[in-house]
C-alpha cells in the first residue's frame, strides 16, 4: 500500500513534467514559425519593392519624375555619367496621377507596341519549339538507355551550365555560316535546341514508375501511345514548369538580340529598356510595367503548376 502511495505521486509529477516539457517545445516551435515568417515577410517586400515602385512611378507626370530621378540619369558635356551629389528622391506615392506616359506607350509612339510585338515573335515559337523537341528527347532518352546516349545526355548537361556569354561568340559564328544573321532564325534556333528543358523533362520521365509503362504495354500499346497518353500526362506539371521558366527567361533576353540582330527594329522590348536615356524615364516606366504583364499572368496562370512539376516525384497520384 505504501508503495502505491509513493508511487502515485512520482507518476503524476512525472506526467506532469512531460506535458510542462510539451508546451516548452511548443512555444519554442511557435516563436520559431514567427520569427520564419517575419523574415519571409521582409525578405518578400524587399523583393517586391522595385515592382511596385516601377507600377506606381508610371502613373507620375514627366515633370515629377524628372524631379525625383533626374539626377541619376544625368550626364556631362562628353555625355558621361556625373556623380551624383542629390539625394534621390524614391517616391511610391505619386503627387497626382497621369496617364499621359501610357498614352504615349499606347497611341503615341507605337515603335513601343511593334517592340512588344517583336518580343512575342522571338519568344513563343522558341517556348513551343523547345517544349515540343524537349519532350521527344526526354522519351528517347528515358527508354532507351545505353553508353552513347548517356553521354549526349551528359553533354547536354554541360551545355546547359554555360551561360549565354559563353556560347555567344559559337553562335555569332555559326549563325554567320548559315546565313542568318540579322533574321529571326538566329535567335530561334539556338533557343529551341536549348538543353534546359530536355534535361528538366529527362529527369522527370525517368521517376515514372517503369509498371505503369510495362501495364501499357501489356494493354497493346505502342510507343507512341505511351508517350501521348502514360508519359505526356503525367509530366503535365513539369512541361508546364518548363514553360514557365523558359519562356520567363527568353521573355528578358537582352545579349542575344544585341549581338545577332543588328538592325534596332527587330529587337525587342527588352533591349529598349536596358537602354534607358534620360529622356525617357517616365516611358521607361510604364514600358516596364506594360513588359511585366505576361511574365506576371504566366507566373500567377501556372503557379500551382510550376509547384507541382518541382515538388512532384513521379508516378500516378491517388
Amino acid at each position: 500500500m505504501s508503495g502505491n502511495r509513493k508511487g502515485k505521486p512520482q507518476r503524476e509529477f512525472s506526467a506532469k513534467r512531460v506535458k510542462n516539457a510539451a508546451k516548452r517545445k511548443k512555444r519554442i516551435h511557435t516563436v520559431k514559425i514567427a520569427l520564419a515568417t517575419l523574415v519571409a515577410a521582409a525578405f518578400a517586400v524587399l523583393f517586391l519593392m522595385p515592382i511596385i515602385l516601377t507600377i506606381t512611378n508610371s502613373f507620375m507626370s514627366s515633370s515629377e519624375i524628372s524631379a525625383n530621378y533626374g539626377s541619376v540619369f544625368a550626364t556631362n558635356s562628353r555625355g558621361g555619367k556625373v556623380y551624383i551629389s542629390e539625394k534621390v528622391n524614391l517616391k511610391f506615392i505619386p503627387d497626382m496621377v497621369s496617364f499621359s506616359q501610357y498614352i504615349t506607350v499606347l497611341f503615341k509612339s507605337p515603335q513601343y507596341l511593334l517592340k512588344f510585338w517583336n518580343s512575342v515573335v522571338l519568344v513563343g515559337p522558341i517556348v513551343f519549339f523547345q517544349l515540343l523537341i524537349a519532350a521527344l528527347a526526354s522519351y528517347g532518352f528515358t527508354r532507351y538507355r545505353g553508353r552513347i546516349r548517356e553521354i549526349i545526355f551528359f553533354s547536354y548537361i554541360i551545355l546547359m551550365l554555360m551561360p549565354y556569354q559563353v556560347t555567344l561568340v559559337p553562335n555569332y559564328l555559326v549563325a554567320g555560316w548559315f546565313k542568318t544573321l540579322d533574321t529571326y532564325w538566329a535567335i530561334w534556333l539556338p533557343g529551341i535546341f536549348s538543353p534546359f528543358a530536355v534535361f528538366l523533362l529527362t529527369k522527370f520521365m525517368r521517376r515514372i514508375p517503369t509498371s505503369v509503362i510495362e501495364a501499357a504495354q501489356i494493354d497493346g500499346a505502342g510507343e507512341w501511345q505511351i508517350f501521348k497518353r502514360v508519359c505526356m500526362p503525367l509530366c503535365k506539371g513539369a512541361i508546364c514548369s518548363a514553360a514557365i521558366l523558359v519562356f520567363i527567361d527568353y521573355w528578358n533576353m537582352v545579349e542575344q538580340p544585341l549581338i545577332l540582330l543588328s538592325d534596332a527594329e527587330k529587337h525587342p522590348l527588352s533591349v529598349f529598356l536596358s537602354k534607358i536615356n534620360s529622356g525617357e524615364i517616365g516611358l521607361a516606366f510604364a514600358v516596364a510595367t506594360i513588359y511585366m504583364v505576361p511574365s506576371l499572368l504566366v507566373f500567377l496562370y501556372g503557379e500551382e503548376y510550376l509547384v507541382d512539376g518541382i515538388t512532384y516525384q513521379g508516378g500516378i497520384k491517388g
